[in-house]
């Protein structure tokens, strides 16, 4: 039998682990909010620099693209490299498809909030950047002796902001079943794509420079969003707060439930 002393003290420590829990979870709260707002500051500065037609802004465009431009002309094996990488490996509809199997992955496993996050994030970037594009109307770089084409407009980079949503997504929701020593090596995987996904985008002559980064942004924007929904979901139902390199939801490493057995 446990002395009252005993079980005052084991409720005491439940307590201030509950307290250093919420604490942290409130810090999560605040930090995907303040990414959230940073990243949409950042993009509305730099879509008005775009807009205005800013030189500096221009300048270091148009530096960019002419430099890499020359050095495509002068090594076409290295532009075919870029060409797979960027219309093959990194390409939207190919990170789209694979966002697709994860979330159907998801359902199957009865992760079906995890799901939802999945689904919007992916769905909901594509659709505001193809909404800011359309409204910005911004033409693409017109380069002599052009090594690729690509239709449509060109601000926001759709690469990179598909890119910069995919791969948060794939983290995200893979990483509680990632061994610990692997999760940095994924991280820097991630973040290696991403940035690969932009130079190949500049490299090839098909977006401005300013094109990729406000990609980066709104997808950066999009993800801390739609990441803080889903924490702010976790608090009403009372689950267990978690750091962001446990994922979005750590329990994701439970067995998915027995279907119901059929009865006879």
């Amino acid at each position: 039998m446990m002395t009252r002393e005993a079980v005052r003290h084991l409720r005491e420590r439940r307590r201030e682990r509950c307290r250093r829990a919420d604490r942290r979870f409130g810090v999560r709260l605040l930090a995907s909010a303040a990414v959230a707002a940073v990243a949409a500051v950042a993009f509305g500065l730099l879509l008005i620099l775009v807009e205005g037609r800013w030189r500096p802004l221009l300048r270091v465009d148009t530096g960019a693209a002419e430099r890499l431009h020359q050095v495509a002309l002068r090594h076409p094996g290295w532009t075919d490299t870029l060409e797979l990488l960027s219309d093959r490996v990194w390409d939207p509809v190919t990170l789209r498809a694979a966002v697709a199997l994860l979330t159907l992955w998801l359902l199957r496993r009865g992760a079906w909030r995890l799901a939802a996050w999945a689904a919007v994030t992916a769905v909901g970037g594509g659709l505001t950047g193809l909404l800011v594009k359309t409204v910005v109307e911004r033409a693409r770089p017109a380069l002599q002796d052009p090594v690729a084409h690509a239709p449509g407009y060109s601000f926001p980079s759709g690469h990179a902001m598909t890119a910069t949503t995919s791969f948060a997504v794939f983290l995200l929701v893979l990483l509680p079943l990632i061994p610990r020593a692997w999760r940095i090596p994924c991280w820097c995987a991630a973040v290696l794509s991403v940035a690969g996904v932009g130079f190949t985008r500049v490299a090839l002559g098909v977006h401005w420079f300013s094109d990729v980064l406000g990609g980066w942004l709104l997808g950066l924007a999009v993800v801390a969003l739609t990441g803080w929904s889903f924490e702010a979901w976790r608090a009403d139902a009372g689950r267990a707060r978690s750091a962001v390199s446990e994922g979005l939801e750590p329990e994701l490493t439970e067995a998915a439930p027995e279907p119901d057995p059929v009865p006879r």
